[in-house]
């Protein structure tokens, strides 16, 4: 018998441990069948997104290519090639606005059919101010458009009819575009995404193509004064290539149209550059999943406590606008003009320690507040930062290039070392700044951790060595003489069920004065950053303003020129003006966003 059920235990130990292997085997067996099927869903959706991919990188192609046919184009009729026109050029550019305004007219009258399905929409993609902002230089640009048409009057006798046709087209593609941007923007586009993405991108490329022609005719405005500068100066060698009409002007007004065009340059400049961004986010936009828990409207801006950074910033900009007047007015006489290169870099020196100072106010008010930085998809946001940093290189690339002038030459004009120092601090400003500008955008929102203040911790119910226990001898039940706290315990446990029982709270009868100066202190704190940032945003429309004027001591210092050739020098300053142009109007939006969000 003893055998025997010894022999049973044996045979019973071994079917359990066929059995236990057996159950381990199944286990195996499921997880070896959960791995396939997560590998075959990754690869099922892998392949959905190849239609995807595939449609961006086909569409960017085709807009990069749109860019360098242009740009070919732009580049013989700047070497005045006798094959390659003007008009061939506005002909092109011509073609493609035609092609927008029919793709703008077949996504808006598609979304109108649409009008009971529900559109999502990016609320970060752009803000109300900026789409004003863009209206106001729109109509800048139909002011020129009216003064071309003006000048394609007085000269069609002996001019092409595309120099007429072509601000009729520019001046209708501006005004649908405009309703476009004020309408359509925000669209994340769910339906026919790779037609869209052609036609977005489309428009992307086309207005770049119209910023660069823009940029191009400035630069020759420029450089032709600077050669007539030059030549008054009794440099000979230089020629003015400027190509009038052959035929005289049927009206009064064609020298007024002409001159006035170039003022208007600016204005139509910045509007081409900004719109290509806010079109390069919806085509970044289309096909996205949206998230909505960070896909809000934020709230209104409270604009009190603003009084000192306005008012330096605006005798900023007065000071800007006097120091404008008399450079253009002194530059262009032999006695004066070294007198108002020197006044424009004393000038410029003052206000870039004036803004370095700033920035580094504003980055040491981060480092004192230890907010965690805002992880959430935003490509409005990544293209911000990208296009502050890219920008950058223009000017960066100029001052460098006037350190090494500095350094070099062996002539000492008065302004030598004042034209280093204000290169110097070009390159440090603009590091800070976009330093500033780049974690303000990034950093969350402080509104929800300042209403979330952190309460002192409350007594425990059961405990026995609590310091504010009382005296007593026993064992206390203390939910039966404070019910409520018992509710406490109720909620905590019943929330993880997802069942949560309503009790009455009394309010808390503890004081908080650790609180009180949480909230008070960052209003303080966000009333300086305001007033840093109105200060910034008049400090880079200032800075903006003398370039874009004509105000371009580059030009005119001859130190540069005198290191690098007549040749290099204009070449580096054609690439590098127009981004700092940019720049400085870019970085006024941001840290218009940056007064918004603190």
């Amino acid at each position: 018998m003893v055998e025997h059920s010894g022999l049973d235990i044996m045979c019973l130990n071994k079917y359990c441990h066929s059995s236990s292997s057996s159950s381990s085997s199944s286990e195996r067996d499921k997880k070896t069948f959960a791995k396939i099927k997560l590998k075959l869903s990754s690869s099922a959706s892998s392949d959905a997104d190849y239609p995807q991919k595939n449609a961006q990188i086909l569409s960017g192609q085709y807009g990069t290519n749109l860019l360098l046919i242009g740009a070919a184009l732009m580049l013989a009729v700047a070497n005045h090639d006798p094959f390659v026109k003007e008009e061939h050029l506005l002909s092109f550019i011509t073609c493609l606005m035609i092609l927008q305004l029919a793709w703008m007219m077949w996504y808006i009258l598609g979304r109108n059919r649409q009008k009971n399905a529900q559109t999502e929409k990016d609320v970060h993609a752009t803000t109300g101010w900026i789409r004003g902002g863009l209206t106001l230089l729109a109509l800048m640009s139909l002011i020129m458009d009216a003064f071309r048409i003006g000048y394609y009057v007085g000269y069609q006798s002996c001019v092409s009819a595309v120099l007429g046709v072509y601000p009729v087209i520019h001046a209708t593609h501006t005004m649908a575009q405009v309703h476009f941007l004020w309408f359509h923007i925000k669209d994340v586009v769910k339906s026919f995404e790779t037609f869209e993405r052609f036609g977005v991108i489309h428009a992307v490329f086309t207005n770049l193509l119209l910023w660069c022609n823009g940029v191009m005719s400035e630069a020759e405005h420029f450089l032709n004064n600077h050669i007539r500068r030059l030549s008054a100066m009794g440099y000979g060698n230089l020629t003015e290539e400027h190509h009038k009409p052959v035929c005289n002007c049927t009206t009064s007004v064609c020298t007024m149209f002409t001159s006035s065009l170039y003022y208007l340059f600016p204005f139509n400049i910045e509007y081409h550059i900004f719109v290509s961004a806010m079109l390069f986010v919806m085509w970044k936009n289309i096909g996205r999943t949206i998230d909505h828990s960070s896909n809000q409207k934020r709230l209104a801006t409270k604009t009190q406590g603003l009084s000192v950074g306005p008012i330096l910033g605006l005798l900023a900009l007065a000071s800007t606008i006097g120091i404008l007047v008399v450079y253009i007015t002194h530059v262009e006489t032999l006695q004066t003009r070294q007198s108002a290169v020197s006044m424009f870099y004393i000038f410029g020196i003052v206000l870039l320690l004036c803004m370095c100072c700033t920035t580094a106010l504003g980055l040491f008010i981060y480092r004192m507040d230890q907010i965690p930085l805002d992880t959430s998809k935003n490509p409005s946001r990544q293209l911000d930062s990208e296009l502050l940093f890219g920008s950058s290189v223009g000017s960066w690339l100029m001052s460098w290039c006037s350190i090494v002038a500095v350094l070099s030459t062996n002539a000492s004009p008065p302004y030598r070392w004042t034209n280093l120092i204000y290169s110097v601090l070009i390159v440090l400003e603009k590091c800070m700044q976009n330093l500033f500008v780049i974690e303000s955008l990034y950093r969350q929102q402080g509104d929800k951790q300042s209403e979330e203040l952190e309460l002192p911790s409350s007594p425990e119910i059961f405990s026995v060595t609590s310091s504010l226990a009382p005296p007593y001898n026993g064992i206390i039940n203390r939910a039966y003489e404070t019910p409520d706290k018992a509710c406490v315990t109720m909620e905590s446990e019943q929330e993880e069920n997802g069942q949560v029982y309503g009790c009455p709270r009394k309010p808390s009868e503890v004081p908080l004065p650790v609180g009180k100066k949480e909230v008070d202190s960052p209003n303080v704190k966000r009333q300086i950053l305001k007033n840093l940032s109105v200060f910034l945003i008049m400090c880079n429309i200032s800075l903006w303003i003398l370039p874009a004027f004509g105000c371009r001591p580059q030009y005119d210092n001859g130190l540069e020129q005198e290191t690098f050739g007549f040749s290099i020098w204009t070449t580096v300053l054609n690439f590098a003006i127009p981004l700092n142009l940019f720049y400085r109007m870019h970085s006024v939006a941001s840290l218009f966003e940056v007064f918004r969000r603190v």
